[in-house]
């Protein structure tokens, strides 16, 4: 189960919005999260603090088919991105990195800047906790599932890789 405060994103959001082109010289989440949402959202670094979501609109994380996008959000602290729709890529490589996403138009629109959620992977539900509202979501698959637990893709291959 996951708690956060919701920050709120709109649509299309480039993986050069969430991290530009400038700082792909590493892969380190810590230092890509110093540049997190930098030109899109000046300061979004600054008052995201770990545990927070991520709701946002249709084609979150369209562009460029970077790792790098998903490893900022996740060394910025954020726990879970929830959107009416994600670009191929990167649900992809979100699920690779060990960061969970959602998605769920009713949630997404229901969300508002500051609203807290609490999401429930396994029942498939999300609580806006301050209306009320309650949106049910499809639950990831049980394999989806023990990657994303795993911490990632490398990091799951890595266990299975102990217990042969």
């Amino acid at each position: 189960m996951i708690t956060g405060k919701v920050h709120k994103f709109g649509d299309n959001i480039n993986t050069d919005d969430i991290i530009p082109a400038t700082y792909l010289v590493t892969t380190d989440e810590k230092e890509l999260s110093k540049h997190c949402f930098e030109t899109h959202s000046p300061g979004f670094n600054k008052k995201a603090e770990k545990g927070d979501v991520i709701a946002a609109g249709e084609n979150f994380g369209c562009g460029s088919s970077r790792e790098h996008a998903p490893r900022a959000l996740k060394g910025l602290g954020i726990s879970c991105v929830i959107a009416k729709s994600f670009a191929r890529i990167f649900c992809r490589n979100a699920i690779n990195i060990g960061l969970p996403i959602i998605e769920c138009p009713d949630a997404a629109d229901g969300m508002d800047e500051g609203n807290t959620v609490e999401i429930k992977f396994e029942e498939g539900m999300l609580y806006n906790k301050r209306t009320g509202d309650r949106y049910r979501f499809t639950p990831y698959p049980e394999f989806l599932h023990r990657i994303i637990s795993a911490g990632g893709l490398m990091k799951y291959a890595r266990r299975k890789a102990k217990n042969v």
